[in-house]
């Protein structure tokens, strides 16, 4: 488990952009548990930070200066930046956010890398069909209930599964998830799928991986599509987990087992948020976001993610 330990406060001169490049003043910095995984110095579909530098991820920002002709002063825009109160980044690195489409932290949200995540995730790999059912681990994160709103927009039978009653509470009564299930109080998950899946998976959503992995698979149906998008209750063990092989259950179910990184459909991003834009603004897909004030407070919003502090996005407002 990372600690305060582990980051570091520089002080340094603001940036100048160059031609072709853009000063942004940062707003909102996204943290995300992909985060951990990039804290580890090993092969992986990203490269790793690097140490005593700074850490990038999802900004919203202010254009303070521009050397480019596709952004002027006053712009807010959105890429992957620095945890700092000022970047430069290339104009292409950029999109522009509009903020009377909607409230500007979706660009890091539900119009961002998790709604896409949520959407490609489920629909191109889980292929939802009507009145399957789809259970999903991490449910009340920002990917997963996005992914459970989806679900339930195709017509499918939801059950949530989250970290205390309050979070449950919301994914029932603001998201119209048919069932939910605390894996922290559950006495036997397995029965408690049982009771909530008693026609069995069509779809697993898995967020978390581990223990609350191992008690789904064996529920699912024949030919049903198990998606791999995180496995943030692994990310912090000193050694390598060892759990029930899945091997047997996609055998004999001819399953589907697929992970995938949510850069595999960046030609296909636009699609993405045009169709959950359409959901939003027709109040078919709500939103929850976790705000926490200031940028010192940067770090503890990201070690908040391990803890299962936010509901929704967790993101951090930044006063300067």
């Amino acid at each position: 488990m990372p600690a305060m330990d582990n980051f570091a406060t520089v002080d340094a001169e603001v940036p100048q952009p160059k031609d072709g490049e853009v000063l942004v003043r940062t707003r909102y910095l996204s943290v995300d548990p992909y985060m951990r995984g990039r804290m580890n110095d090993g092969k992986s579909y990203v490269a790793p930070f690097a140490v005593n530098e700074v850490i990038n991820g999802g900004v919203v920002g202010e254009v303070i200066e521009s050397r480019s002709a596709d952004f002027k002063p006053g712009d807010i825009v959105t890429g992957q930046l620095g945890w700092q109160l000022y970047s430069v980044a290339r104009a292409k690195e950029l999109r522009k956010v509009d903020p009377n489409l909607a409230p500007v932290t979706t660009a890091l949200g539900v119009l961002g890398m998790p709604g896409l995540t949520a959407y490609f995730g489920l629909v191109d790999i889980g292929k939802p069909r009507e009145g399957e059912t789809v259970v999903v681990s991490g449910a009340a994160g920002a990917v997963g209930m996005t992914v459970c709103q989806i679900a339930k927009i195709k017509g499918c039978r939801v059950i949530g599964i989250a970290g205390s009653d309050e979070k449950n509470e919301y994914l029932e009564h603001e998201l119209w998830v048919d069932r939910t299930i605390n894996y922290k109080t559950a006495v036997d998950m397995k029965q408690a799928l049982k009771d909530a899946c008693p026609n069995g998976v069509d779809i697993y959503f898995d967020n978390v991986g581990g223990a609350v992995s191992d008690a789904v698979l064996p529920f699912i149906n024949q030919n049903a599509r198990v998606v791999i998008c995180g496995q943030i209750s692994l990310y912090n063990l000193d050694r390598p987990d060892v759990g029930p092989r899945p091997q047997p259950y996609l055998l004999v179910k001819s399953a589907l087992m697929q992970g995938f990184i949510i850069t595999d459909y960046a030609s296909r991003f636009a699609e993405g948020v045009k169709q959950l834009g359409q959901w939003v603004h027709e109040g078919k897909m709500k939103y929850a976001e976790n705000i926490v004030d200031g940028f010192e407070n940067t770090p503890n919003a990201f070690l908040g993610l391990f803890s299962g502090e936010n509901l929704g996005k967790q993101l951090v407002r930044v006063e300067n």
